[in-house]
């Protein structure tokens, strides 16, 4: 598990920021869920057959021996209190949610057990226009995030019929190649072949590479519907590698399904993975309620603006206030600052301007404010760039907000 430090935890707060302002501007609400759940939500949703399930989650038994998880992803307890408090009763809704998650995975970069996820759920929705709204939003993050190098794989599982046709179909080739199967995989292919689809194991792999394609099994309207989801991406300049073979992990994902993938974050390339539900909230005890959404982890997905600004420490400071005078006078102007909306730190502790001057350059504030004797007497401060070209500027006192506030937006 991992801990959030100074210098790095100033990312998360700006990715933070900009996930919660475009999951606002497209129109999604806020859910929060626990992160503890009763064991059998997780189960009977994301399958038993799962990864997650067989190694990953985080049980233990609770008083009169309720076993307990720790989440290992949002959607089921989404659908979870949607049920609980009606919130899909001939209603629709778009929903967002941020927070931890627990996995027992293999640590890797940007990998951890305790990791975060930001996710987007729609529920209500059958045509694939609220598809392409999901995948436009995660889209609409990268543009905004400024990264490059993410692109879109996408596939559809077509209808429980294509799925059973398909299953059958992947069931009798694999059968042809037990001698070169995984042990994980040989155990799903009679309960699920589909997982074995998601073996990372090489020489399954390479079985795989050579099996039937699902989109040879699709009904015409199914294979229409993805069409149009193809063409209405395109339209929007978002251009899909349609890729067969991806199925996702979790077993209640139905039609569509699509990850967010770079090269740039080691051997697991996905940044963000979603799809199509819709007989999750029925399973559940719901009413038949048609549904898409992704999640994306935070860590890898701060790893990757990190990488891409060359960022570490963020300059969250404004101001760093020097003083060789009365304490006094730096404490009333630093109130005065913040009262006007700006990050100041005072130095505390005296010492040489010189050092003092250090300090503030080493704080990655934007500037540095020097207050001396000659400054007190002439009601004015210097004020100093510390991220431009270094420049000293004498301002009076009384100009100092507007000053300050037309150089920080600039």
């Amino acid at each position: 598990m991992n801990d959030l430090l100074p210098g790095r935890i100033e990312i998360w707060h700006k990715v933070e920021a900009l996930l919660r302002d475009v999951a606002w501007r497209y129109g999604y609400q806020e859910i929060r869920t626990p992160i503890v759940e009763k064991t059998e939500l997780f189960k009977q949703s994301i399958g038993d057959q799962t990864d997650i399930v067989e190694k990953e989650m985080y049980v233990f038994d609770d008083a009169g021996d309720v076993s307990l998880a720790l989440r290992p992803e949002a959607t089921a307890s989404t659908v979870r209190a949607g049920n609980q408090h009606g919130l899909f009763y001939h209603q629709h809704q778009r929903l967002w949610y941020m927070g931890p998650m627990f996995r027992r995975e293999r640590p890797q970069k940007g990998r951890y057990r305790q990791f975060h996820q930001f996710g987007i759920e729609a529920f209500g929705w059958p045509g694939t226009d609220i598809d392409a709204e999901v995948i436009r939003l995660g889209a609409r993050i990268w543009k905004e995030l400024g990264v490059d190098g993410v692109s879109l794989e996408l596939n559809t599982l077509g209808s429980p019929e294509t799925r059973q046709r398909y299953r059958d179909a992947l069931h009798q080739f694999l059968s042809k190649h037990i001698d070169a199967l995984d042990s994980d995989s040989l155990r799903r292919l009679d309960r699920n072949p589909l997982r074995v689809l998601d073996s990372k194991v090489s020489s399954t792999q390479e079985i795989v590479a050579q099996a039937p394609s699902i989109l040879d099994f699709l009904e015409q309207n199914c294979r229409q519907d993805f069409e149009d989801l193809c063409e209405s991406l395109e339209l929007e300049g978002i251009k899909p590698n349609v890729n067969p073979r991806l199925v996702r992990g979790l077993d209640y994902y139905t039609s569509t399904v699509f990850e967010w993938v770079t090269d740039q974050l080691g051997a697991q390339s996905a940044v963000c993975a979603g799809g199509r539900y819709d007989g999750l909230v029925e399973q559940r005890g719901g009413q038949s309620t048609p549904a898409v959404g992704f999640a994306m982890g935070l860590e890898r997905l701060v790893e990757l603006v990190a990488i891409q600004k060359n960022q570490d420490i963020q300059n969250f400071l404004d101001v760093y206030l020097v003083s060789i005078v009365s304490h006094r006078i730096t404490v009333a102007l630093g109130e005065e600052l913040r009262d006007a909306g700006i990050r100041v730190c005072e130095h505390c502790g005296g010492g040489k301007l010189k050092n003092q001057i250090k300090k503030a350059d080493s704080s990655g504030s934007r500037y540095a404010i020097i207050i001396g004797d000659e400054e007190v007497q002439n009601d004015t401060v210097q004020l100093k760039d510390l991220r431009g070209d270094g420049t000293q500027i004498q301002v009076n006192r009384s100009a100092l907000v507007a000053t300050l506030k037309q150089k920080l937006s600039s």
